[in-house]
């Protein structure tokens, strides 16, 4: 039997209740490609647009006016960007006579939509860390003491030469810091950030006291965005090899966007996102029918493309992690 178009698959509304619940769960899991490459809606599937120049972002030019003469006007020479956003997706189908057999127990339809999802965002998650930690696109700057060594490491002295990094390259400011969690818990573990904390009146900096936010104020930075998320990068029928999504081997300071859909804001990357085939942000779901199997599919899908906008606003460090 022919699989069915996607003009026959039914959208499921009555998992809306169920979606809230799991994208708690994935914020837990420390999904973090929406806060780093925030979502931009874009009107076709591809297409190009222009963007203005780093070195002409701040651009100066004479704003004085005569009697009886024009203003001073800009005159951008817009680079040309394009992007093609991809259908990704997954199924999990839903067998008649196992759906039967655990209906006491659990509800088959809503694991197989949260197994369909989690796969999306997760492959979602993975595109984003392979662009943003690519020291093809970035070029690294070591540390000297990896952020691991709690009695060397100077981690506020090597964000702080990131941030002027960014901003002789282009000059804007930085306002965020990347990392995964494994580097979060070390950096807490730092007599530099510790010492930092007892100083600035932090009543108890315990590591379990130390919030991401406070290591935001401590590298005077608007936030601290740490990656939680892991993977199982074993072939399937071998034993597991879990790890980060987010290499503890990087750290980037970058501007990232503040979450609107200004494309002309600068920030390292967007997410473009096409809706007009139904797809949704965060990953939709729907159902059809497949007989020849005696089943419901599951499918949770997106088109999308993940695009470094501006690499001079990033900076990536390595040697993070011993």
């Amino acid at each position: 039997m022919a699989t069915p178009t996607s003009s026959l698959a039914t959208l499921r509304p009555d998992w809306g209740g169920s979606f809230m619940e799991w994208d708690i769960e994935m914020d837990g899991q420390g999904f973090i490609a929406p806060r780093v490459l925030p979502i931009f809606e874009a009107g076709k599937q591809s297409g190009t647009f222009g963007k203005i120049p780093v070195e002409q972002l701040l651009e100066n030019r004479d704003t004085k006016r005569a009697p009886g003469s024009g203003y001073s006007r800009g005159d951008f020479d817009f680079q040309t960007t394009t992007y093609a956003c991809e259908e990704h997706g997954a199924e999990e189908p839903v067998d008649d006579r196992e759906s039967t057999a655990y209906m006491d127990y659990f509800s088959a339809e809503q694991v197989a939509s949260y197994r369909a999802h989690s796969v999306v965002l997760r492959n979602a998650e993975q595109r984003a860390a392979d662009l943003l930690f690519n020291t093809t696109t970035f070029t690294a700057t070591s540390v000297t003491n990896e952020w691991d060594d709690a009695t060397n490491a100077t981690p506020i002295d090597d964000v702080e030469a990131a941030v002027q990094r960014v901003y002789d390259a282009c000059g804007l400011w930085p306002n965020a810091l990347i990392i995964n969690r494994k580097v979060f818990r070390n950096l807490r573990l730092v007599n530099q950030i510790v010492d930092r904390l007892k100083y600035s009146g932090h009543q108890d900096p315990k590591p379990g006291n130390i919030t991401e936010q406070d290591l935001a104020e401590v590298f005077d930075l608007e936030e601290l965005i740490v990656a939680g998320s892991s993977k199982n990068s074993a072939n399937e029928g071998q034993s597991a090899s879990f790890g980060q999504i987010w290499s503890g081997e990087y750290a980037m300071v970058a501007r990232v966007c503040r979450r609107t859909q200004d494309i002309k804001e600068p920030c390292v990357g967007r997410t473009f996102h096409w809706a007009e085939d139904g797809s949704e942000p965060g990953a939709m779901v729907e159902s059809y029918r497949d007989e020849s199997v005696r089943s419901d599919i599951i499918r949770s899908r997106h088109d999308v493309d993940e695009i470094v906008l501006y690499a001079e606003a990033a900076d990536l460090m390595d040697n993070i992690t011993t």
